[in-house]
């Protein structure tokens, strides 16, 4: 079972995790009401590196993100949920809209994002390139979504 850690505490084990000769991923999101696209995007992203960061959004910053009546789940509960997956280590929430900060001060070997990006359209290419790290598209296509599975329920 994964961590559920603050950006100090990340910081340390993630040093020492380097001191051991582990590579280090770093994925982000939302991850409101989990569903399949999740669960394969984070094992693709784990199959990228020896140790996995999940980066998930505020309950704040998933409202602005995403709008009105969003997160469904809060962001301790979707924490757990993360956390609880196989390939994660560590779950980091974050307020921030975007994880170039984050990017900045953790400098993962590998960012990952999901299969609706190509690596030349991820928002952050620039800082992982700024950094020496690379940008890697995992997961399914994007044929499972939290919107969608909403929509069916809704119905």
């Amino acid at each position: 079972m994964g961590k559920i850690v603050s950006r100090e505490d990340l910081v340390d084990y993630l040093r020492a995790d380097r001191g051991a000769g582990r590579s280090i991923a770093l994925a982000n999101g939302c991850f409101d009401v989990l569903h399949v696209g999740h669960v394969r995007y984070l094992e693709g992203a784990k199959a990228e590196a020896d140790r996995l960061v999940v980066a998930m959004n505020d309950d704040d910053s998933v409202r602005k993100l995403k709008g009105p009546g969003r997160p469904v789940l809060s962001a301790g509960d979707r924490a757990e949920l993360v956390s609880a997956l196989r390939p994660v280590d560590y779950v980091l929430i974050f307020s921030e809209l975007d994880v170039n900060e984050l990017l900045r001060t953790l400098k993962p070997d590998v960012h990952c994002k999901g299969t609706d990006y190509t690596v030349e359209t991820v928002p952050e290419r620039d800082t992982v390139l700024s950094y020496g790290g690379r940008t890697a598209i995992v997961g399914d296509p994007k044929d499972h979504s939290t919107r969608g599975l909403l929509a069916r329920i809704r119905q």
